[in-house]
């Protein structure tokens, strides 16, 4: 039963062989002339994102001084559609096209030369520019976490802000891209971002574009990006304790130390420290009963870590009120020991002067650090994987550009999305919500994209468009 008797033809066999293939992929025709269908119609949600917040008139009141006379486009709406082009995917300025394709909801975009001219005319302004356009987005910033209430990231009283470097590399010769400390050729800009907690993502609040062979742990240039992290703040979170500066070893130095905590400043911190032989020789001393389980963030013992403080002759020279805390851990299978860890464990110490707080909590919040690591991999997944321009006059403006796209993608989830979605990466939302397809209704005066019924995530487009639409509008 069942089986073919006789000899089976060539023929037959392959008929026998495509009726039991499964799975196979739908044949259909490709052609051109569709009309009244709308690509990329996800993105009105960055569009509304940028007229609710006021982001559109702020830039644009920013940018006036470089506004020609008799000029057609908009400077700010230029730069803006930049940045939506690059909060979409884009990772060049000629990848505007994407917007300029679709009038009907990114409205009149400029050509490539005009967008390639104003990027031009901004970075011979230098400072000017950058000014202008850093202080439009701290205004913008402080009404965003006003309308997120208690999902804003200050709603606890506190901020943290992550500063780390980045290494961005350069496949071409461009102005200040040299030979990093990872033996790869680029750039080596410092980046800072406002921790939204394990709820959401992250917010960029500086970016020092600095040469390939900077420094990691240069003093002076964590300084320079902290004030200008500071200046993207409310005025009540750029000094005092609620503020809290968290970086890796690289910030843990004498001089960066002494100006966080500088009288009329008094700024938190908690900054990675690196094991030096006097580190290790206290390590060595703590008695075993000093040494306090680590915990996760549930709350539950961390499985083979323990924290302890070191006190005594090790803190001299140091801030005072400083805290020197350490952790032992044992390594991760396969993971090679260093020189400076003891008895078989991996060490690692922070510094802090919050002292409210228990040590295994604060080697917790240390620790929590590792979310910058996840700004960063968004950042290089928004525009930042590579400086498509050879001066680096116009490379900062690309980076101010990368970082107006990174707070759209923080500040839409924030006060549109919830749940899980609001931790959604750059790359899952523009693969679920940006990239969806819509068909464009007129009736009248109004416009409408009717989103496809079966598309899994309609309904987290419509929703958050509707949250979008109720909030009150700026001014």
């Amino acid at each position: 039963m069942g089986l073919v008797e006789g000899p089976v033809s060539c023929k037959e066999r392959s008929t026998l062989q495509v009726s039991k293939r499964i799975g196979s992929y739908p044949h259909v025709r490709v052609q051109g002339g569709g009309g009244a269908v709308v690509s990329q119609a996800g993105g009105v949600l960055l569009v509304e994102t940028v007229r609710k917040t006021g982001l559109d008139t702020a830039i644009s009141a920013a940018l006036m001084p470089w506004r020609k006379s008799r000029a057609v486009h908009d400077p700010g709406k230029v730069l803006l559609d930049l940045a939506l082009a690059v909060a979409l995917g884009g990772d060049c300025l000629s990848d505007v096209a994407v917007l300029r394709a679709e009038p009907q909801v990114f409205g009149p975009v400029a050509s490539d030369p005009t967008v390639s001219r104003l990027v031009e005319t901004l970075a011979a302004a230098g400072p000017r520019a950058l000014t202008a356009i850093r202080r439009a987005r701290a205004e913008v910033r402080e009404r965003v976490w006003k309308l997120a209430g208690t999902d804003a990231p200050d709603t606890d009283g506190q901020l943290i802000v992550d500063i780390d470097g980045v290494l961005v590399l350069a496949h071409s010769e461009k102005q200040d891209a040299t030979a990093t400390w990872k033996r790869t050729f680029g750039h080596h800009p410092l980046v800072a971002f406002v921790d939204h907690g394990a709820a959401g993502s992250g917010e960029p609040v500086a970016g020092l574009l600095r040469p390939g062979n900077a420094g990691s742990n240069t003093a002076a240039d964590h300084i320079t990006t902290t004030q200008m992290a500071l200046a993207q703040l409310p005025k009540r979170y750029r000094r005092g304790r609620r503020t809290l500066i968290r970086t890796d070893s690289a910030g843990g130095t004498h001089e960066f130390l002494n100006w966080l905590t500088a009288r009329g400043r008094w700024l938190s911190y908690s900054v990675g420290m690196t094991i030096t032989e006097a580190v290790h020789h206290a390590v060595l001393q703590v008695p075993a009963s000093a040494w306090t389980p680590a915990v996760e963030p549930d709350g539950k013992v961390r499985d083979g870590a323990w924290v302890a403080e070191l006190t005594g002759d090790i803190l001299k020279g140091w801030p005072t009120g400083i805290r020197l805390i350490v952790r032992r851990e044992r390594p991760h299978p396969g993971a090679q020991l260093r020189f400076t860890d003891a008895d078989g464990m991996r060490l690692t110490c922070f510094a802090t002067n919050t002292t409210d707080v228990t040590i295994a909590g604060l080697e917790l919040r240390h620790r929590q650090r590792a979310r910058a690591e996840d700004r960063i991999r968004a950042a290089r997944d928004t525009g930042l994987r590579n400086l498509p321009l050879h001066h680096t006059a116009q490379n900062q403006i690309w980076l101010e550009i990368v970082q107006i796209a990174l707070d759209l993608l923080a500040w839409m989830p924030m006060l549109a999305l919830t749940g899980n979605a609001r931790r959604w990466e750059p790359k899952r939302l523009r693969l679920r919500l940006f990239s969806a397809a819509a068909r464009l209704i007129t009736t009248g005066r109004r416009h409408t994209l009717r989103l496809a019924t079966h598309w899994p995530w309609t309904d987290t487009i419509t929703s958050a468009f509707t949250r979008l639409q109720a909030l009150p509008n700026p001014g």
